[in-house]
């Protein structure tokens, strides 16, 4: 039996459409969301019994791109959906950090959240509608959640800020952000922009907060409605006498660690021998997870009342300072550019290459974009955290972090009419203890620059900590690993000396007000002007000259109704090309024939052969052409790759001529001018006006007059 119900709410200027009770019925809670001819289904499962031994959340969030949502059927041999993309990868982490502060802390119960996008139209975006979706399954199932979320994409425009934009309207904007939150608070801000200031970002945060309080109303509307009762899962909880035990044993032995050691690696030795200990001494009573757990419980206590009360963090600073800072460029001597950022014990190392237009990445989904000139990749080796693991590629983690540096620099990458690279960075996490991403930032910024591209400002990135007990809060710049684990805000902010680029907030908390993050973005900026001091002490603007190992490129724009020349049947002619002279070329539809080489005198003939083949001709140019065939009446001379014309007789020597052959024969070369193009196309070319110094007007008439007489001769 259909018990299908359809609530709506207000998202921007649209409508959004919720429906539940038709589809999935057997999911823990199920919604489609609609918007325009956008629509997913949104499903949330939870197990039923813990998962034991484990001292974290299980919950997993897995977004289904079908290929079939906007008509499209997948690339490939299998024509089947293969592993998640890069785009995929990035909105189950958006939908992940947006629902999980809102768990209970000790729900150890698999939660399993899955968004399927089932229609695009390549309007309305997907991300919202997956966030909206994952907290309405939620709030109608059994799951505890401490939901409902709203969610808003805000763009900024002339000016005014815009609600849930579409596609076309965000081609203009200069400021790309997602909010998500509760009806109190904000939970989750993701954002890209082009150097917006610090308070165009806070108006759109306090303003997108309020723009989705009509979606939290139609979800508690569903909930009363529709919703299960929400049923009863066992919390990991620590017992109070465990958690007496362990602060008794361990009372003034936390701090004389944190005060004493500095190093990283050194504090995790000395706490992890304080563990071992407390299993020793109590692991007969107590497992190991439980044990660990009020560890864990004591240290995240004593840091965090360190830093409330004493304004002390576990290496020595204060609320503002950052770590040490170091920078250098051209490490790598074959490489087109390279940057090395420390900050503290963090270290990040990135490598620009330059490739041609045809090294564009190349993207099936489903989205407007089909190409992307700008990469950024980053890798998370186990060593920069002193651990050991199987690699399996990049994880969403990596994945998400790259993307993070890709958006903060994009805005200042130069446009391909400006630089006709395309533009691949690396970021190797080194040494790893807070904030690599932001360190990537920075060290891409030193490799742009060092590779000679001509950004069109430095971009450098740092981390926000929060510490949050009461009424008394602690806004920590330059977090180091310790103070994220702990702490209730990772707050990532990156940007130039104009204004911000990027930025990321994720919560450990269930909400966070606007007046917190105004300070937040206060300190960000001040410390992102530090570090582009710091940088700019090392490289001011990018190196005049590339590398000599990157490749030169040039344009010629040519009709595009020639492309066909160039190209050949099946690429026959432009692989010659390229085989001849070295070069690599690629053609736009537009006509914009790309010609990279690190050899200046290949890439000088391949342009020559290129302009050969795509030249009009024009009257009054004189070429050097090879004869082709002779006639009685003359000789047709190939002046162009497949063009000819025709030296009549008279026209083929400053002197009379009784045969053609007497002055041509089959594969001379001759100068020739074109004196004239009929409607036809017909070309008619002339010798005697090149050995004479004529003007084409000059030789057409004595054409005219040299046929009279040819006639008159005849007759």
């Amino acid at each position: 039996m259909n018990t299908a119900r359809r609530f709506s709410a207000t998202l921007g200027a649209f409508t959004v459409e919720v429906e539940t009770g038709k589809l999935a019925g057997q999911a823990g809670g199920a919604v489609t969301v609609r918007c325009g001819d956008t629509m997913i289904l949104a499903t949330a499962t939870a197990s039923r019994t813990p998962r034991e031994g484990t001292d974290f959340l299980p919950l997993t969030v897995n977004y289904e791109e079908r290929m079939y949502a906007a008509g499209k059927i997948p690339g490939g041999f299998f024509r089947r959906e293969g592993r998640p993309s890069e785009t995929a990868t990035l909105l189950c982490r958006l939908t992940d950090r947006s629902i999980r502060p809102l768990f209970p802390k000790g729900l150890r119960n698999d939660v399993q959240v899955i968004v399927t996008a089932l229609s695009v139209d390549q309007e309305h975006y997907l991300d919202l509608l997956c966030i909206i979706g994952a907290s309405a399954a939620l709030t109608i199932s059994g799951i505890p959640f401490a939901g409902p979320l709203g969610a808003m994409r805000v763009g900024y425009v002339d000016g005014k800020l815009l609600f849930n934009p579409t596609y076309t309207q965000m081609q203009a904007s200069a400021l790309d952000l997602r909010v998500a939150g509760t009806a109190d608070a904000i939970v989750m801000v993701e954002a890209g922009a082009n150097e917006v200031s610090e308070d165009v970002v806070l108006q759109a945060l306090q303003e997108g907060h309020q723009a989705y309080q009509d979606v939290i109303r139609m979800q508690e509307e569903m909930r009363r409605a529709v919703g299960k009762p929400k049923r009863e899962y066992p919390l990991f909880e620590l017992s109070e006498e465990l958690v007496h035990t362990v602060a008794e044993k361990m009372a003034g032995r936390v701090m004389p660690v944190l005060e004493q050691t500095r190093s990283n690696e050194a504090r995790h030795g000395l706490l992890d021998d304080l563990r071992a200990e407390l299993l020793s001494d109590l692991g007969e009573i107590y497992s190991k997870v439980e044990l660990f757990a009020a560890f864990d419980q004591y240290l995240q206590s004593v840091v965090r009342s360190e830093i409330v009360n004493r304004g002390y963090r576990p290496d020595g600073r204060d609320s503002k300072t950052i770590r040490p800072i170091s920078c250098e460029v051209g490490l790598l001597p074959r490489t087109h550019g390279s940057g090395l950022f420390s900050r503290g014990e963090t270290q990040v190392l990135t490598i620009a290459t330059l490739g041609t237009v045809g090294d564009e990445q190349r993207i099936d989904g489903l989205g407007t974009q089909e190409k992307k000139r700008y990469i950024h990749h980053y890798n998370f080796p186990p060593y920069s955290t002193g651990e050991t693991r199987f690699r399996l590629g990049p994880g969403r983690r990596e994945i998400g972090h790259g993307a993070l540096a890709e958006r903060a620099l994009l805005p200042m990458i130069p446009s391909k009419d400006e630089f006709p690279y395309t533009l691949r960075l690396v970021s190797e996490v080194l040494s790893s203890n807070g904030s690599t991403s932001q360190a990537s930032i920075c060290a891409s910024t030193l490799a742009l620059l060092d590779a000679g591209v001509p950004i069109k400002a430095p971009v450098a990135g740092i981390a926000m900590g929060l510490v949050q007990e009461g009424d008394r809060v602690a806004v920590l710049t330059d977090i180091q690993g310790m103070e994220d684990h702990l702490g209730d805000m990772d707050f990532k902010v990156a940007g130039s000396a104009k204004g911000i680029t990027a930025l990321q907030m994720d919560l450990k908390t269930q909400g966070i007000n606007t007046e917190i993050l105004r300070v937040a973005l206060d300190q960000t900026r001040e410390a992102r002007l530090f570090l582009l001091d710091k940088m700019s002490a090392v490289i001011k603007e990018a190196r005049p000259e590339l590398s000599p190992y990157a490749p030169r490129i040039s344009l010629i724009k040519i009709n595009p109704e020639k492309i066909g020349a160039v190209i050949g049947p099946g690429g026959k002619t432009i692989r010659g090309i390229q085989a001849e002279t070295g070069v690599k070329i690629d053609v736009e539809e537009d006509g914009t024939v790309y010609v990279a080489s690190t050899d200046a005198a290949g890439a000088e003939q391949a342009m020559i052969m290129v302009r050969k083949l795509t030249e009009e001709p024009e009257i009054g140019k004189i070429y050097t052409g090879r004869v082709v065939r002779t006639k009685d009446f003359g000789a047709f001379v190939e002046i162009l790759p497949g063009t000819d014309g025709l030296v009549h007789i008279s026209q083929l020597a400053d002197y009379r001529v009784r045969s053609t052959e007497d002055v041509v024969k089959v594969g001379d070369e001759i100068m020739v001018m074109i004196i004239d193009i009929d409607r036809g196309g017909k070309i008619k070319l002339s010798r005697q006006a090149v050995l004479e110094g004529w003007t084409a007007e000059e030789a057409r008439e004595r054409d005219r007059g040299g046929r009279s007489k040819s006639r008159s001769s005849s007759s």
